[in-house]
This record gives C-alpha cells, structure tokens and sequence, in this order.
C-alpha cells in the first residue's frame, strides 16, 4: 500500500499540442505538479504562450526553457518540487519555477541558484515576463493563433474547471491563504462561457474545482450577470444543462449543499461528492479549526443519501495531528464505521511551515502516526471493498478513459473521479470504443477500489 493514496495529483502532465513547430518557433516545456487547481493555472500559462507564438515542447531537449509549477503544501511535495526542478536544470539548464512553492524564492534558490527566476501562484504575467527574457518571442501573426480550446494538460474528453481561487478559511494545517489568497471568485458568466467552450470541444466531463467550492460567489455578494448568478447551486445547475458530466470537487460542507443534492438526483449533475471532512474526533476538529460538529455531518450525510440515493462521497482525512490521542483517533475509526464513505484518501500530519500547527503541543510520533494510517486505510479498504461489491451485477453508465492494444478499456464510472478514484475494466465489448465514449456496461467482478465487466 502507498505511503500516502491518492495523491490527488494529476502531475507531471505533458501538453496536448498536435502541430508540429515551424522552422525558428521558440518552444517552452512545461511540468506540472501538485492539485487540479495547478493544472488549470499551467494550461493558463501555456495558452497565452501558444497565443504569443511559442510552441510547447513535450521534452526537456527540445525546450529553450523549461516552466516548472511547483506545489508548497506540504514538506513532502516541496521536497517533490525541489527535485523536479533539478531534473529540469540537470536536463535542460534553463528553469523558470512557479506555483506555491514559489512563494518562498530563497527556498528554491538556496536549492537551485542558477533557477532562471522564480514566481509565485497564479502570477501569470510575471510567468510570462520571465519566459519573454529566457525565450524572446517570434510570433508569425499569419501562423501562430490561439488555438479555439487553449492547451490541454488533460485528456480531451475531460477538463478542470475552476471557479475560484484563495479561501477564506484558517485551518491551523493549512497554508493556502497565506500563498494564494482569500476567496475570489470568478463571474459566472465567464464560467459558463468557458464551460461552453469546453463542450464545443469536445470535453464529455467538467471537473469543477477551487480550495473552498461551496464559498462560491460570497465574495461577490452572489452577483447576477448576463443572466447567471454566482452560487454554486445556480452554477451547477447552469453547467448540467450544457449536456456534460459535472462533477463537484472540494465541497466543504456548509448546510446550503443539500440544496445541490436534488440536483444529483435529477441528473443534471453527477451524483458525486468530495468533502474535506479532514477527522471525526470534535476535539480534533477544534483544534484544527475546522467545523467540529461531527455528529451534526452525520445526519447531513444520511439527509443526502436520502435524497439521492446513488450519491457517491469521497473524502480525505488526516491522521496524527498534534494532541490526537488514541481515544479521539478511535472516535474517527467509529465515525468512518458510520458514515460510510465511498471513496476516502488519508494523509499522516506533516509540519508545514507557516502553519499554525506547528506550534500546537503534543506532536504526535512518526511511528504512531504511521500505524495509525495503516488501522485507518484498513477500515477504508473493507468499506470500499463492500461497497464495489455491491455492484456487482449492476448495469453502469461509464466514460471511457483508455483502450489498450488488447482491446481493454479503462473507464470510470459516475462514482469516480479521474487520476484519486478507481477504475471500471471493460474487456468484452469495446471493439470501436474511443476515449470520451459514455457507455454501459454489467459489472461482474469488484475488488478493493476498481470494478471488472463488460460493455452491454
């Protein structure tokens, strides 16, 4: 079992540009770790790229410079972005470093002094600036357009769709304010316009992301313009009439989500939930900072199961934050019994610098915190062991993701989410299957986290 699934990273994604650069046209590579909100910021960055007249290079060799967006949230994943930024250098010598990391400059250059420059999140004109003086630009204005989509990091049947960024929040784990901001949220309407976009071109799944996505439009009082407003109830319902999957990321749960439930049971948008739970335990949960009515969310799961039935919840959980005693990591384990959730990833307590939580007594030791994830991943895996059960011999809605040269295919249903959830494997019935297809198929076997059957 890995140290820490899922990652939730769709990282080190290489751009999806089919033409080949013409004679002279500079090219930049880039690398793109960290969460679906970096990627967005990436396939941002080389859009106005591509528009300037650059070509995205799928190598280091073939690059003038190289971009790396870093991810800062935890020690572990610095460490991550420190070395792919030494491959880069080691591979192609020039780097311009980006992303949370770069909100600590003297961390990457105390690392990597010979870095070309360093910027911090969503700073894309500063991004832009550094490759302008690394790469000076060579447009061709009667060759080089913006293409109608913008670059890809993603397959193309599938996009992230981000609707705002920072947060207003002060978990005492968690520095993303502190790098990225408090909430600030996107008009609806140029939402809904990307959205289309994305449709038209071709995108079969809207992955709807932010850091708090159920604060949507409370910033900007829930402003109405071009006849959309700016709540996420109105948005998702927006986006479900455009004839795509919309699936809903990082949902904090605040009383007004169980308006978007009945939209899930409607079909308008996927039965899907991810929930940043985070522990079970109402003393832990208060000294996180985080809401610490456990029981309360109990019965808020069980009000949405009531109303959509097939609802898929996903969650991800720490285990060994300062002071957790064994009895409140038993409160988790009894919590997890209850609610029952689908699909749950769980990450031991790392310091992070800036946070808060570092300063709380009582830190918990490296060997305690690993036994505890590995108890807790246990009870994890039974559930969702059951759960897929269950479904055997169910008929499923899925879109495909990959057919391999053997003529099996690799897809997801409703319930799963790209790159942190788990798999259908189809291998009767997939002559002609394409990526993006949406079909049914009849589930014959489960294990612990992917499903096994065949197209009907």
């Amino acid at each position: 079992m890995p140290a820490n699934p899922p990652d939730l990273r769709p990282d080190l994604a290489r751009a999806r540009v089919s033409e080949a650069a013409r004679p002279g046209q500079p090219k930049i590579g880039m690398v793109s770790l960290g969460c679906p909100k970096a990627l967005v910021d990436s396939e941002r960055i080389l859009t106005r790229l591509r528009a300037e007249g650059y070509a995205i290079s799928p190598d280091y060799s073939g690059a003038g410079a190289v971009i790396v967006n870093t991810c800062g949230f935890l020690d572990s994943a610095k460490a991550e972005s420190l070395e792919a930024i030494g491959e880069a250098m080691q591979s192609n010598g020039r780097v311009i470093v980006t992303g949370c990391l770069g909100a600590e400059p003297e961390y990457i250059t105390g690392a990597h002094p010979k870095v070309l420059a360093v910027t911090g999140p969503h700073q894309y004109e500063a991004v832009l600036d550094a490759v302008h003086r690394a790469v000076p630009p060579s447009p061709d204005p009667f060759v080089d357009l913006l293409p109608a989509s913008g670059v890809s990091l993603t397959p193309r049947h599938y996009s992230y769709l981000k609707i705002s960024e920072g947060c207003n929040h002060k978990c005492k784990f968690c520095i993303i304010p502190a790098m990225r901001g408090r909430l600030a949220s996107r008009p609806a309407h140029a939402v809904i316009r990307e959205a289309e976009k994305l449709v038209d071109a071709g995108v079969q799944e809207l992955l709807v992301i932010s850091q708090d996505t159920s604060a949507y439009g409370l910033d900007i009082r829930y402003a109405e313009e071009r006849g959309h407003r700016a709540h996420i109830t109105d948005l998702a319902r927006d986006l479900g009439s455009l004839g795509a999957w919309v699936r809903l990321h990082y949902v904090y749960p605040y009383p007004h989500v169980r308006e978007l439930i009945p939209l899930m049971a409607d079909g308008l948008v996927l039965p899907y939930l991810d929930v940043p739970f985070q522990h079970g335990s109402p003393s832990v949960l208060r000294r996180m900072a985080r809401p610490a009515a456990a029981a309360r969310t109990l019965d808020e799961i069980a009000a949405w199961r009531d109303i959509c039935p097939d609802i898929t919840l996903r969650s991800t959980f720490i285990v060994g934050f300062p002071g957790e005693t064994e009895a409140e990591f038993q409160e988790l384990l009894d919590w997890l019994d209850e609610a029952q959730l689908d699909r749950v990833g769980c990450f031991q307590y790392e310091n992070v610098a800036g946070a808060t939580s570092a300063d709380l007594p009582d830190h918990v030791p490296d060997e305690v915190k690993a036994e505890r994830w590995a108890r807790f991943m246990e009870k994890a895996q039974a559930i969702s062991a059951a759960k897929l059960q269950a479904k055997v011999g169910q008929r499923l809605e899925a879109i495909v993701d990959e057919v391999d040269a053997d003529g099996i295919a690799t897809c997801r249903t409703k319930g799963d989410a790209p790159e942190i959830d788990g798999n259908l494997f189809l291998d009767e019935g997939t002559e002609g299957l394409v990526p993006g297809r949406i079909v049914t198929a009849e589930v014959d076997e489960a294990s612990e986290y992917d499903l096994y059957g065949r197209v009907v």
